[in-house]
């Protein structure tokens, strides 16, 4: 196939196939499983199960359509170049920079959060100083090698699978065979004796996919990889294919679990739903332990976004989107200079945190869940204008082909804007539609304010040999 500018890269591809299993597993997996279930619960009831599968369907077939262009061309770039060829320009753009915001926003949270998990074992410390050496931390990983990158989220992932795998294994035999419950099973009766599976409804079930959603955002991180995997043709589609098993087993077991152990009704009132499971299997460190967890999940996020924010600055170079000097690569091929930048947004925006009212700080982390809908929906437009551009011949060389095309991108891409119409109903999610057209309102003053529009020459609309 033809390369353009945006999928001529220099990165090194030095991340190893169990650095990607991993760090698409660890994608999937955040602070809200640990810590956020709760508030959905209650939401949905038993329904949450449901609710998980549901959104998981769709999860998958968004990210097979990235597999198929991920696999056809692996560069780090990855949404933001595949819109630019085969969405446009603009679409390239907008999916780049709104990208590139979601994980400064998201970070931000994070790093933040770091302070607040490490104030549960030294309360006196003021929390700046561990979020900072965080970032500090985080950012030296990013610019040592991306091996390195690739090493600390294997361990991350890691630490959160173990925790999710072992509550799984000792809730199930308390389930069956009473332990930590005096030799008494406790079976899954509480999943339905409070109201049934469907307490509150369809109306729980609807309201709960945004929640279920949001708790997938870095998913999609394993097509920014694909630009520095060793082996995109085998490594991509190996991760991909385990994405529905991870869901139904981290999500969906989990919870079950949960629920079967606590009535549903009174999860959302006596903290969290792993501490709880934990303290009933006679385990006292239990909120010591999840705090870790989440503390460890805090810094992937931190890790993942400098690594990816890094590479989205340095693709947009490429398409001339972005400042030439995001396009230098550093003596180990990594984007130093955009790195460089992502860490100085990153320490205003711990500053800023610290000085601003927090309901600020909400309205801008709403743009963060808009823009992961909106990336995903780009990765479904641009696979199936791909596969359209493609002769019969062409298709069945495919080395990853997508499902179920087009039925499955018509599907997905439905099911996205549903999401974005129940944000409408809820007021704390409506802030993020109403700020969203704010943030892409911004970006097309820039694009064409700047010149953007016509930094789309040949070099990048042109085959090239």
């Amino acid at each position: 196939m033809a390369k353009e500018k945006e999928f001529e890269e220099e990165l090194r591809r030095g991340l190893k196939e169990r650095h990607i299993q991993l760090i698409a597993l660890g994608g999937a997996i955040g602070v809200g499983l640990f810590l956020g279930s709760a508030t959905a619960i209650k939401t949905a009831g038993p329904g949450l199960i449901f609710s998980y599968i549901i959104a998981g369907i769709f999860i998958l077939f968004m990210m097979r359509s990235l597999g198929e262009l991920a696999v056809s061309y692996p560069v780090s770039g990855s949404f933001s170049a595949y819109a630019n060829k085969f969405l446009g320009p603009l679409a390239g753009y907008i999916t780049g920079w709104t990208y590139w915001f979601m994980w400064i926003v998201t970070c931000m949270a994070e790093i933040t959060a770091v302070g607040v998990y490490i104030h549960f074992w030294l309360p006196d410390l003021p929390q700046w100083i561990p979020a900072l050496l965080a970032l500090v931390a985080m950012t030296v990983v990013n610019i040592v090698a991306v091996s390195a990158f690739g090493e600390f989220e294997f361990w991350f992932a890691l630490i959160k699978v173990v925790t999710i795998v072992v509550m799984i294994v000792l809730g199930g035999l308390m389930i069956c065979f009473g332990l930590g419950n005096g030799g008494v099973p406790i079976g899954i009766t509480n999943l339905y004796s409070h109201g049934g599976l469907f307490p509150l409804g369809l109306k729980g079930i609807i309201l709960s996919l945004v929640m279920v959603m949001f708790a997938y955002v870095g998913i999609e991180l394993i097509g920014v990889t694909a630009g520095e995997a060793e082996n995109p043709e085998k490594t991509i589609p190996a991760a991909i294919n385990k994405v529905l098993w991870r869901i139904l087993i981290f999500y969906v077991g989990a919870l079950g679990v949960i629920m079967s152990i606590y009535p549903w009704n009174q999860l959302g009132t006596i903290g969290s739903p792993f501490v709880l499971t934990f303290n009933k299997l006679g385990i006292t460190a239990a909120a010591g332990i999840i705090n870790f967890v989440v503390l460890t999940a805090a810094l992937s996020s931190c890790n993942s976004g400098i690594f990816s924010t890094g590479r989205m600055l340095y693709n947009l170079s490429l398409q001339n989107k972005a400042p030439k000097i995001f396009g230098k690569l550093s003596k180990r091929h990594i984007p130093f200079n955009g790195i460089l930048v992502s860490f100085c947004f990153l320490f205003i925006g711990v500053v800023l945190n610290y000085l601003v009212p927090a309901q600020v700080f909400i309205y801008v982390t709403s743009v963060a869940t808009t823009g992961a809908i909106w990336t995903w929906g780009i990765i479904v437009l641009a696979q199936l204008k791909f596969r359209a551009s493609l002769t019969a011949d062409e298709v069945t060389q495919l080395k990853y082909p997508a499902p179920f095309y087009p039925v499955s991108n018509w599907a997905t891409l439905i099911f996205l804007v549903f999401v974005l119409i129940i944000m409408a109903f809820d007021a704390d999610t409506r802030v993020a539609l109403y700020v969203s057209p704010i943030w892409f309102g911004f970006l097309l003053v820039c694009y064409y304010a700047f010149g953007l529009h016509k930094s789309s020459d040949s070099s990048v609309s042109k085959d090239v040999s």
